[in-house]
């Protein structure tokens, strides 16, 4: 069936996709026990984009999936359309579900004459008539406030968290985050993994310059431990592999890394698998192409926990409690 209809049939469920990552949104009605609705997309000569669904959406809840992988303002373009179509079709409510948020790293003005652009992408997807906006690890948490409704934020570590515990000796961990900003993080892992110490990269960034730090040493204790180094997301990789390396320098065991986002944008591949790390783990929150994967990559399943978190919302129940208070 295309959807799921309440135990009083007052309400009904549709999934809808673009084609940013049809593996994931396949994955995610396969757990929720449905088909998506069919849908027609396609591009102009020009670029412009069209969409319509092939079937009767009034009425219902609809939940719009669509990670925003490469080419990033295409997909996210093609997921305004599609909410703009579900409102015009009678949607009772529309909720965005993006995996990966696009922009959410412009989250705030560095210097003067800067756009706050993942307020502005807030802005259009409600502009375009979404009711509510469910996502992944987002970069920050204020990007919650920046979305006038209900924000579900997710959180994917359980799921790196359980495959990490299968791969280290949680006697012998030191979590290590990759700068002083996300020491909170690393807190929770480090409380979920048997309370080791913590460490952090002191690192150092040109804010003029996209994709450029520079890892400058560790502040913690790692000698002697196998440590699990945690972020959000890895783009070009040069953040992680200079973390791996100052880390491994000061005397580390080994080291996993573990990331929500597989952003893996070219040569990240190259650098992470060069990098020393025993291992780079992320989810399958974006895409990732046959030539960005490497020997020492493995990628989680992201579709579970969306599916559940869809059902909680379709059912009034509680986000929240799929992550035991932490969310």
């Amino acid at each position: 069936m295309t959807g799921i209809v309440s135990n009083d049939g007052e309400k009904r469920l549709v999934l809808v996709s673009g084609r940013a990552h049809p593996e994931l949104a396949s994955d995610v009605a396969e757990h929720l026990g449905i088909e998506m609705v069919p849908t027609t997309a396609y591009d102009f000569a020009n670029g412009e984009i069209y969409t319509r669904f092939g079937e009767s959406v009034r009425g219902s809840d609809a939940f719009v999936l669509q990670s925003h992988a490469r080419p990033i303002n295409q997909w996210i373009m093609e997921q305004l359309l599609m909410v703009d179509a579900l409102k015009r079709a009678s949607a009772k409510t529309i909720t965005v579900v993006a995996p990966f948020y696009g922009y959410a790293r412009q989250d705030k003005k560095h210097r003067g004459r800067e756009p706050i652009s993942a307020r502005l992408l807030a802005d259009l997807f409600k502009t375009a008539g979404a009711d509510r906006l469910m996502s992944v690890d987002l970069h920050t948490a204020q990007i919650q406030g920046f979305f006038d409704g209900p924000v579900d934020h997710l959180w994917a570590m359980p799921t790196l968290i359980d495959y990490v515990r299968t791969r280290v000796d949680t006697s012998n961990v030191t979590v290590v985050s990759p700068d002083a900003g996300r020491i909170r993080v690393a807190e929770q892992w480090a409380a979920k993994l048997g309370g080791g110490p913590l460490a952090f990269v002191h690192k150092t960034r040109d804010i003029r310059t996209a994709n450029k730090s520079v890892a400058n040493r560790v502040v913690g204790e790692v000698e002697g431990r196998s440590c699990v180094l945690v972020d959000d997301l890895i783009d070009t990789g040069g953040t992680i592999a200079g973390a791996v390396r100052v880390v491994l320098e000061a005397g580390a065991k080994d080291v996993i890394v573990a990331a929500t986002h597989g952003v893996l944008s070219p040569p990240a591949a190259e650098r992470l698998q060069e990098s020393g790390a025993r291992e780079v783990i992320v989810t399958d929150t974006l895409p990732i192409e046959e030539e960005n994967r490497f020997d020492k990559l493995t990628v989680l399943s992201i579709a579970p926990l969306i599916a559940r978190a869809i059902r909680e919302v379709f059912d009034d129940g509680s986000v929240t409690s799929l992550f035991d208070g932490n969310a």
